[in-house]
C-alpha cells in the first residue's frame, strides 16, 4: 500500500534516526570483526537510503510534486551523512558503505526511470538517394 509524502517523510526520518543510534550503539561489535565491518558498511547504505528518500519526501511536499532530486544537493548531502556515519564505525565500514551506497543509487535511479521516466521513440527515416 501506498503511502503520501508526507507519511514517507516521518516513516524514512524514523529509520534514519533509528538506524544511526543503532549503528552508534553496536559501534564495538560491528568494528572488532571483518564481517561486523562489512555490516557496518552495509547498515550505512540503508541509512543513505533512508536519507536520501527523506530528503526527496520532504522536497516533494513542500515544493510540489513535479520536484525532482538532484545529483549535487540532495544525494550528495545523503551520501556525506552515510559516510560519516560509517566512518565512525571503522575504515573499512566506509569504504564498503561507498561500494554498497553507489550500487544501490544505481538500482533506485533505474527503478524510478522504469516507473516514473518518459519513453521517448525517435524516428528515423532512411531515405535512400537511387538515380535512374
Amino acid at each position: 500500500m501506498a503511502v503520501s509524502s508526507g507519511v514517507s517523510f516521518v516513516l524514512s526520518s524514523i529509520m534514519t534516526v533509528l538506524l544511526f543510534s543503532g549503528m552508534q550503539m553496536y559501534k564495538g561489535w560491528l568494528g572488532s570483526s571483518q564481517f561486523g565491518t562489512v555490516l557496518g558498511g552495509w547498515v550505512g547504505s540503508l541509512l543513505f537510503m533512508c536519507t536520501l528518500t527523506a530528503v526527496g519526501n520532504l522536497e516533494r511536499s513542500l515544493f510540489g510534486k513535479s520536484f525532482q532530486q538532484k545529483l549535487l544537493p540532495e544525494v550528495v548531502f545523503s551520501l556525506t551523512l552515510s559516510l560519516i556515519a560509517s566512518a565512525l564505525i571503522h575504515r573499512v565500514s566506509t569504504t564498503t558503505c561507498l561500494i554498497f551506497s553507489l550500487l544501490a543509487l544505481y538500482y533506485m535511479n533505474r527503478i524510478s526511470q522504469e516507473t516514473y521516466g518518459v519513453s521517448v521513440q525517435n524516428s528515423i527515416q532512411v531515405q535512400s538517394k537511387r538515380r535512374k
